[in-house]
C-alpha cells in the first residue's frame, strides 16, 4: 500500500519515491496532534519539535506552516507554537462543506483511479475492518490518512482537494478525541471501507451514497459528543 502513503517527496537512487524531510516531519506531527500526543491546547516550541521528529529545524517549520494553515496549530512569532482547542461551531460549519466535497472526490475517484490506486482503495479496505477487528487505533488511524491521501490524489480535481486537505486534520483529531465514549471503532472502519471499495469497484454512484453514508455517522457522532457534555461550544 505504499502508494496510498506516499505524497509528492524525493527520489532515490534507484528512482523511487521516497518522502521528504518535510513531510516526514508534517506526518509525524498531524499524527501526534489527531491522536492528542499533543493535546489542545499545548504550548510548544520549534526546538522542542525538531527533537521529537529527530528532524532540523527547517522541514519542522516548513511542516508547522501547514498544520497552520489547516487550523491545527497557531504559530506565534517570539512566543511559541500552539496547538488549537477544538471548536465545535467551527467543526459543524466543516461538516457542512465536507459532505459535498468528499461526495465529489468519492464520484471522481471511482471514475478515474488508476489500476494501482484501485488496488490501493481494496487494501485500505480491509486493513481497516484489520484494525477495527484488533481494536487498534493507532493502526486505523494511520490507514484513515492513507485513505484521505490516495482519495485526494485519486480524486484528479486540485480544487476540491486543497480544500479537502484543510479540513483532514481538524476531522481526525476530533474523531480520535471522542470516539470512546460515543462511537463504535468497528462502525468507523466500516462506513470508511465501503468508499474505499466502492471507489474500487469503479462505482461512482456507490462510492458518492457511501461517501454520504460516512458524513452522516460523523455528524451523528459530532451531535453525540456534544450532548455528552465533552465539548465546549
Amino acid at each position: 500500500m505504499q502508494s496510498a502513503d506516499l505524497s509528492v517527496g524525493e527520489s532515490d537512487a534507484n528512482g523511487q519515491q521516497t518522502v521528504s524531510l518535510t513531510e516526514r516531519a508534517y506526518r509525524r506531527l498531524e499524527e501526534d496532534i489527531a491522536m492528542l500526543r499533543l493535546p489542545p491546547g499545548a504550548s510548544v516550541s520549534e526546538g522542542a519539535l525538531s527533537e521529537r521528529c529527530g528532524l532540523g529545524r527547517t522541514p519542522v517549520r516548513e511542516a508547522l506552516q501547514r498544520l497552520a494553515r489547516e487550523g491545527l496549530v497557531r504559530v506565534l512569532p517570539r512566543q511559541g507554537i500552539i496547538v488549537t482547542e477544538i471548536d465545535i461551531a467551527r467543526q459543524l460549519r466543516l461538516l457542512a462543506v465536507r459532505r459535498e466535497i468528499e461526495r465529489l472526490l468519492a464520484r471522481s475517484a471511482a471514475e478515474s483511479a488508476s489500476d494501482a490506486e484501485r488496488t490501493c482503495f481494496a487494501e485500505i479496505a480491509d486493513g481497516m475492518e484489520q484494525a477495527a477487528a484488533n481494536n487498534d487505533d493507532t493502526a486505523f488511524m494511520r490507514l484513515d490518512r492513507a485513505f484521505n491521501l490516495l482519495l485526494l490524489e485519486a480524486g484528479q480535481n486540485e480544487f476540491a482537494a486543497g480544500a479537502m486537505a484543510l479540513m483532514n486534520g481538524l476531522s481526525r483529531r476530533f474523531w480520535y478525541m471522542h470516539y470512546r465514549e460515543v462511537a463504535d471503532l468497528a462502525r468507523a472502519a466500516r462506513l470508511h471501507a465501503a468508499v474505499a471499495r466502492a471507489i474500487a469497484k469503479g462505482i461512482p454512484a456507490a462510492a458518492g451514497e457511501a461517501s454520504d453514508a460516512l458524513v452522516d455517522y460523523i455528524a451523528e457522532f459530532t451531535t453525540a459528543a456534544t450532548a455528552c457534555g465533552k465539548i465546549k461550544g
